[in-house]
């Protein structure tokens, strides 16, 4: 916390900066901002700020800088998961929600471009209408930061329309920790983004460098975005969803790879039957257990997709790649859910779009929950499922029912590995279990290759404990664009 001078000043500069009626000191507040479902402890920021446009928030970072104090960036309404947001140290909170502008629809480029308040269910719909949708997770929650979720990496749908693990983010506009503001790619210039007459999609550059690099997965420790360039794709005009039941995860690789291969779907992920089960489920309490025991034990999710051009005809195209490759690997695609029939649209539209209804399905089993994720090699996909399931076995909640899901990346040249372990609160004995596992798992499977591209809370350890070098880079450049250290300390390596 603030001592109180610094705080009084600080409160008042604020107050000039955005408007009283744009910070806040309530105690209530200042408290939510303090914990999440995460397994990191933070502590209460001082204020929370809600800048409007760019030079509220250049202002906020003068102030910061002036009195070494630390701001935290968010841009996602609750619940959140990763203790990404959570202060270190106190300082101003600075909540993005009513920078929420939609800046421009390209259908032409097939972009958008978005403040960071932005949220899934903004750009959804108002892409729909222009013809157009976005590469987006499964199911995110409607009130989750577009932007954000882009700087994060966070495990996309398509993966035939990902060429990289940066896609869909484009190009950005940043406020760096030294006040600093900089456009990256094809934004960076010459003139103002208004007179700029590049389109915005080039995200190389400016230079040999990747500028837009340094902030991915950064956690707001290197730059506070403004605006960013994500791409779109086309809307299709026909879609058929397929179904592949499995016995055991050890069968996914094959059928994954040889769709992704021959870039035969859109839409193309593997959801074992409690992840699903609790996806679909209308009451969990009462119809999630009949439903998982209904569900094959693994299901691949495959959607076929037609366009403006010829859909019908490309639809049937990509069904018989996609039935002739199940069939010489010994499995059936049907378009009917196995043990599940009648839901399939349930099923389509989870996949089309964010979740919309309370509590997000994530907590739909309990009121709390953590969740291991990490990249591996696809064919080492199935491993890793098996050691997840060893490492249940021997831990202290052994009969944890817990979710898997596997999601093909960058057109099946790696893989996003989650495991989502639930747990009552209410229990402090089950609840302690559950955060053992999820410590102790985590570190196990990175002994055996999983890479924790996103190192949040204790992950930065994994990821940064063994490469020094790496870690050394890192706070040099940290010295560079943020030398008074008030970006997110305590995050990363920093």
């Amino acid at each position: 916390m603030l001592a109180p001078d610094v705080c009084s000043a600080v409160g008042e500069e604020l107050s000039r900066a955005v408007g009283a009626e744009n910070i806040s000191d309530d105690a209530a507040q200042l408290q939510s901002c303090s914990f999440d479902y995460s397994v990191v402890t933070g502590t209460c920021p001082d204020f929370i700020a809600y800048p409007h446009n760019k030079a509220e928030v250049r202002e906020i970072v003068r102030i910061a800088n002036e009195h070494h104090v630390a701001l935290v960036p968010v841009s996602s309404g609750p619940p959140r998961f990763h203790g990404d947001t959570l202060p270190s140290r106190g300082g101003i909170v600075v909540d993005f929600s009513r920078m929420r502008r939609i800046l421009k629809l390209d259908a032409v480029s097939r972009c958008a471009m978005i403040e960071p308040g932005v949220t899934y269910g903004d750009l959804v719909p108002a892409l729909e209408r222009e013809g157009m949708r976005l590469n987006a997770p499964l199911a995110p929650r409607a009130n989750k930061s577009v932007l954000t979720s882009c700087l994060e990496r966070e495990a996309t749908l398509i993966p035939k329309y990902q060429y990289d693990y940066m896609d869909p983010l484009l190009t950005v506009e940043v406020i760096y920790g030294s006040g600093e503001e900089f456009r990256t790619g094809s934004a960076s210039g010459p003139g103002s983004p208004e007179t700029l007459k590049a389109d915005k999609v080039n995200p190389w550059g400016p230079g040999a460098i990747d500028y837009y690099r340094l902030l991915s997965a950064a956690q707001g420790s290197m730059g506070i975005v403004t605006w960013a360039v994500v791409r779109t794709e086309v809307l299709p005009t026909v879609r058929k969803l397929y179904f592949i039941p499995l016995e055991n995860p050890q069968q996914m690789c094959a059928p994954l790879d040889a769709l992704l291969r021959k870039r035969v779907v859109d839409e193309c992920l593997a959801l074992d039957n409690t992840n699903l089960a609790t996806l679909l489920a209308e009451d969990p309490s009462r119809d999630f257990a009949a439903l998982k025991a209904a569900l094959p034990p693994w299901t691949v999710l495959a959607c076929v997709a037609g366009y403006q051009r010829r859909p019908a005809e490309r639809v049937a195209i990509q069904e018989k790649y996609l039935t002739d490759i199940c069939r010489d690997l010994g499995l059936r695609a049907q378009t009917t859910l196995p043990g599940a029939g009648g839901l399939e649209e349930e099923v389509l539209r989870l996949v089309s779009g964010p979740w919309n209804k309370e509590p997000y399905w994530k907590l739909r089993r309990s009121d709390r929950c953590h969740e291991i994720f990490f990249l591996a090699p696809l064919s080492k996909a199935g491993y890793f499922v098996e050691l997840m399931r060893e490492l249940v076995a021997q831990s202290r909640c052994p009969e944890l029912d817990y979710g898997a899901y596997v999601q093909p990346l960058v057109q099946g040249r790696g893989a996003h590995c989650s495991f989502l372990l639930p747990c009552d609160s209410a229990s402090e004995s089950e609840a302690e279990a559950v955060r053992g596992l999820f410590l102790s798992a985590s570190q196990a499977l990175a002994k055996k290759g999983a890479f924790f591209s996103r190192p949040y809370g204790p992950w930065a350890d994994l990821a940064y404990r063994d490469y020094s070098d790496g870690a050394a880079m890192l706070k040099t450049l940290k010295q560079i664009f943020d030398p008074n250290g008030i970006l997110n300390p305590g995050k990363l390596c920093f």
